[in-house]
C-alpha cells in the first residue's frame, strides 16, 4: 500500500505554499505516494494562478475524504489564515499558522492516518512572533511527541548521514561525544532503516581524528574513549555497524553502496559531503521520534524575497517527498 504523505505548508508567506503546489503536478509523486497537505486551502487556491496550475483543491476534514489522484491536491485546510496575507513579510499570523500545521500532522501521524510529515519551511522570527518559541521544526517535532534521544539525517539519492552532533562548537562536539550518544545513533539509524523496510542495515562511523586516530597517532585516544564502546554494544546486540573508520575515504565508501548509513561525529564531517554529492537534491530528516514518526524537510528557508513570483523551485520538496516516501514505516 503506498504510504499517505502528509506535507505542511510551513509559514504560508513564504514559498511553501507555492512549491507544494508545484511538487504535486509531478505524476511520480502520486505513482509512489499518496500526498495530502495539511494547511490553509484559500492560500493554495491563491497561488494557483502564480504557478500557473490548474489542480483542483479538495478541502478535506480527514485523510479518509481524500481522493489522492493527479490533478486534485487535498487539503486538510485549517483555515487560520487571512486571504489577503502578504508574501514576502513577517507575519505573527503565519507564524502561529506553520505551528498548528505541525501540531495536526503530529496529531494525524500518532492516530496512524499518515505515515510519514514532509515539512515545508516556516521563518523562526514569525513563530517567534505568534508565540512558538522554538528554534524550529525539530524542536517542535520533539516536544509534540515527547521525544527526548532523536537526530539529524541527511541524505542525497546516494548517500546517508546521521549526526552525533550538530549545531555545536567543534571543541564543544567533541567534548559532548560518549559511548552512550555513539550508542544511541547507531541504534536510532539501524530502527528508521529497519522500519523503511531495509535488510540488516550496513551502518559505519567515521573516527573523530584523521584516519580514524590511526592506532592512537593521532589525538588522545577520543576513538577508544568515545566511539568504540558504544559500536562495540550496538554489535553485541547484533546491529551490523562497522568503525571508527576514516572519514576521508568512508564517504566515498557509502557513495558506492558499501554501506547503507553513515554516523558523522560532528556537523561539517557529515554536512560538507552530502552538499558535495547532492546539495540540490539533499533533504534534512528528524529520526528517532516517538511512535516512529518520520519527517523530512526541504533543504532551504521560506526565500521571503521570491515568494509570491513564480520563481521557488520544487525540486527540494520533491526530494523531501521522495524521502518521507522511501522511510516510512512499510505497513
Amino acid at each position: 500500500m503506498k504510504p499517505v504523505i502528509g506535507i505542511t505548508m510551513g509559514d504560508a508567506a513564504g514559498i511553501g505554499p507555492e512549491i507544494i503546489v508545484k511538487a504535486l503536478t509531478h505524476e511520480e509523486i502520486y505513482q509512489n505516494c499518496r500526498p495530502l497537505v495539511i494547511g490553509d486551502a484559500k492560500i493554495l487556491e491563491r497561488v494557483q494562478p502564480i504557478v500557473h496550475s490548474n489542480a483542483k483543491i479538495n478541502l478535506i476534514n480527514d485523510p479518509e475524504e481524500a481522493k489522492f489522484e493527479l490533478g486534485t491536491i487535498d487539503v486538510i485546510d485549517l483555515n487560520i489564515i487571512p486571504e489577503d496575507l502578504p508574501f514576502g513579510q513577517v507575519s505573527p499570523v503565519a507564524g502561529d499558522a506553520a505551528f498548528q500545521f505541525i501540531a495536526k500532522a503530529v496529531e494525524l501521524a500518532k492516530d496512524k492516518k499518515i505515515d510519514s510529515i514532509c515539512t515545508a519551511p516556516l521563518n523562526k522570527e514569525a513563530l517567534h512572533k505568534g508565540g512558538h518559541m522554538y528554534p524550529g521544526h525539530t524542536e517542535i517535532l520533539a516536544d509534540l511527541t515527547g521525544t527526548e534521544d532523536f537526530s539529524m539525517m541527511l541524505t542525497t539519492p546516494n548517500l546517508k548521514v546521521i549526526h552525533l552532533t550538530t549545531h555545536i562548537g567543534l571543541i564543544d562536539a567533541i567534548n559532548s561525544i560518549n559511548p552512550e550518544r555513539t550508542y544511541k545513533v547507531v541504534k536510532l539509524a539501524h530502527e528508521t532503516l529497519s522500519r523503511a523496510g531495509f535488510d540488516d542495515p550496513k551502518i559505519a562511523v567515521c573516527g573523530i581524528n584523521p584516519h580514524a586516530g590511526e592506532n592512537g597517532l593521532f589525538g588522545y585516544g577520543e576513538e577508544e574513549e568515545k566511539l568504540q564502546p558504544g559500536i562495540e554494544r550496538a554489535q553485541a546486540e547484533g546491529i551490523n555497524v562497522t568503525g571508527p573508520l576514516p572519514a576521508d575515504t568512508l564517504f566515498f565508501r557509502a557513495g558506492r553502496g558499501d554501506f547503507d548509513i553513515v554516523v558523522a561525529c560532528y556537523h561539517d564531517q557529515g554536512h560538507a559531503p552530502i552538499k558535495v554529492m547532492g546539495i540540490e537534491s539533499g533533504v534534512n530528516i528528524t529520526v528517532g521520534l516517538k511512535g516512529g514518526i518520520i519527517r523530512t524537510s526541504v533543504d532551504h528557508g521560506t526565500a521571503f524575497d521570491i515568494a509570491g513570483k513564480n520563481i521557488a523551485d520544487e525540486q527540494s520538496m520533491i526530494a523531501a517527498i521522495n524521502s518521507a516516501i522511501e522511510l516510512a514505516p512499510k505497513r
